[in-house]
C-alpha cells in the first residue's frame, strides 16, 4: 500500500520518501514502482520521461531520520496498534512540531494511535483505498483531538 501512496504523491509532483526497515522489501518496492511506471508508459498513459520524473521524485530510505524535514508523514504498516503507536512515538521525536502524522489504517482508532504522541492534535487518518493509484477515493479521519 505504501508504494501506491508514494506513486500517487510523486505523480502529483511531490517529493516522496518511501521507508521500510527491511532493505529487501524496500528494493522490491523500488523494482515494482519502476515496473508499474514503465507499463504505464508502454500503454501510453504517461510518457517515458514522465515515468522517469515520477520515479526520481521518490527517495528510498531505511532510516526514520530521513523524515526530519517532512511536512506530512503517512504510515502504511501492519494493522497493529502497538506497532503503529511505537512508530508514531519515534517519528514525533524526529520530525518538526508542525509535521502532520497520518495513518493509512482502515480499522484502528486514530485517537488510540495518537495517544502514543505528546502532540495528539497533529495525528490524523488518511485512508487510501486499494489500489491507491487506481482508486481516486481518500478518507480523511480525525481523532478526537485532531486539530
Amino acid at each position: 500500500m505504501g508504494s501506491g501512496i508514494a506513486q500517487v504523491a510523486a505523480s502529483a509532483g511531490h517529493a516522496v520518501i518511501l521507508y521500510d526497515n527491511n532493505k529487501t522489501q524496500l528494493d522490491q518496492a523500488k523494482s515494482n514502482l519502476t515496473q508499474t511506471l514503465n507499463k504505464l508508459a508502454e500503454k501510453g498513459k504517461i510518457s517515458s520521461e514522465e515515468a522517469t520524473t515520477i520515479l526520481n521524485r521518490i527517495s528510498f530510505a531505511n532510516d526514520l531520520n530521513s523524515f526530519s524535514s517532512c511536512g506530512l508523514v503517512i504510515e502504511a504498516i501492519v494493522e497493529n496498534l502497538e506497532v503503529k503507536q511505537s512508530i508514531f512515538r519515534e517519528l514525533e521525536g524526529i520530525v518538526s512540531e508542525k509535521t502532520i502524522l497520518a495513518s493509512n489504517t482502515s480499522s484502528l482508532s486514530i485517537t488510540s494511535i495518537a495517544s502514543a504522541c505528546k502532540n495528539v492534535s497533529r495525528v490524523m487518518g488518511i485512508h487510501f483505498f486499494n489500489p491507491a493509484p487506481v482508486m481516486p477515493l481518500v478518507e480523511i479521519i480525525p481523532g478526537i483531538a485532531t486539530d
